[in-house]
């Protein structure tokens, strides 16, 4: 099997610009992916991408991770109904060094066959407008430009509202590689499929005023099962930076997969044999319930975005949903962990050295203190995960970081108890 059968097979490939691409992935070559700064964090779908460079750099192949400080300053129309608000230089910056994080979480930038990482703002900075047409723009037409299929539709969904800012992207993405081809002899880039215009604009540049064979690879834009845009997670952005989305939250995106997609995620977002997705996806047919292959994803996605030490405390804080211990858990992971349940602040003097039980009837856990002392006796009532019965009463101790006490009455019906004016 080839490289490149190995990645259709995983679903992997849309298209290529030369069927000899096959030919030339068989030998060690240099590969770029670009990266849009719109954000100070790569989302879930960009790993797509990412993963595709590792499988690259597990081959043997040279990779290349551009993040595009300059061309994200304009914005690529590809896929955008509208042109999106401009970013500031300063932004974009520190949206560059956000990215720089991420990446180097997979990608490996150490040791013989180190991923390269490169800012395209570099080469564009002090580049004049004159230079820009005369050096650059020269060699682009406009009737091949506006061809490009991302430019027509962006021409239809705006009603002809695409400015010669936007218009110019595939220009600056085109000529990036070839400065890349120039200074690293990169042969290859790899993107999503909407970005075949831009892709293919590279390849015919350096062609023509190189004169040697390059190549263009893309692959399928990732959706769910019901045709969502992966990556959403109730209408909200999975990102990798854990401050803007929890390793829990991450986690528990991936464990509910549903059983129509997981197969298919394994296949693009894990390094996993075969074999082995094979006999998860019999295991999911056969036991469904168990949900052996959201499991499995989530664990191989959450150990490669937030290492060993974030999968471990997925999965504690997974388990503390099911009855296990808060201990050693944060008020911030807590407040993360439990979201969706029912909170109440009160003062400090309303609840240390007061019954437990009795503060939570007050606080709204229970409809009343007798259910309270009831529930207490008959051992369904815990504090931080340790069964209290009524006489048990609050310290300080209890609220962890001095902020928040965890109650929970019965198995699963949780309630966060949090200390008024605590931070």
């Amino acid at each position: 099997m080839t490289f490149l059968e190995s990645l259709k097979r995983r679903g992997l490939v849309e298209a290529a610009t030369d069927p000899e691409v096959e030919k030339a992935l068989e030998k060690p070559l240099t590969v770029y992916c670009g990266f849009d700064p719109s954000n100070s964090s790569l989302q879930a779908g960009n790993l797509v991408s990412v993963m595709m460079l590792r499988r690259m750099q597990l081959a043997g192949h040279k990779v290349i991770a551009l993040v595009g400080g300059a061309t994200g300053l304009i914005g690529d129309p590809s896929g955008k109904s509208a042109e999106r608000n401009m970013l500031t230089l300063e932004q974009v910056a520190e949206n560059v060094k956000g990215i720089r994080r991420d990446l180097s979480r997979v990608l490996d930038f150490d040791g013989p066959n180190a991923a390269i990482l490169v800012d395209n703002y570099d080469w564009y900075k002090n580049l004049s407008a004159i230079e820009f047409l005369r050096d650059i723009a020269v060699n682009f037409r406009v009737p091949q430009m506006l061809a490009k299929e991302s430019v027509k539709k962006r021409l239809e969904a705006s009603e002809g509202a695409l400015t010669f800012t936007e218009f110019s992207y595939q220009i600056l993405q085109g000529n990036d590689f070839l400065h890349l081809h120039d200074k690293f002899g990169c042969t290859l880039e790899v993107g999503g499929s909407d970005q075949w215009g831009n892709i293919t604009a590279g390849t015919d540049l350096v062609r023509r005023l190189r004169g040697e064979s390059v190549y263009g690879l893309t692959f399928p834009l990732l959706c769910d099962s019901s045709g969502r845009k992966f990556g959403k997670s109730e209408g909200n952005a999975l990102f990798m930076d854990e401050a803007k989305t929890s390793v829990y939250d991450w986690y528990q995106f991936f464990m509910r997969s549903a059983d129509a997609d997981v197969i298919r995620y394994l296949k693009v977002f894990t390094l996993l044999g075969e074999d082995e997705i094979a006999a998860l996806e019999e295991d999911l047919k056969a036991h469904p319930e168990a949900r052996a292959a959201q499991k499995r994803l989530a664990e191989e996605m959450t150990r490669l975005v937030h290492g060993e030490e974030g999968l471990e405390t997925a999965r504690r804080a997974t388990s503390v949903l099911f009855g296990g211990s808060v201990e050693g858990l944060s008020a911030d992971a807590l407040e993360t962990i439990f979201a969706n349940v029912k909170s109440a602040e009160v003062a400090a003097e309303a609840a240390i050295g007061r019954p437990a039980a009795e503060v939570a009837a007050d606080a709204g856990l229970f409809a009343s203190r007798s259910e309270a002392r009831r529930m207490a006796q008959q051992g369904g009532f815990s504090v931080n995960s340790a069964k209290a019965d009524f006489s048990r009463t609050l310290s300080a101790a209890d609220f962890i970081d001095g902020r928040i006490a965890v109650l929970r009455a019965g198995k699963k019906n949780h309630f966060l108890l949090k200390l008024k004016g605590a931070n």
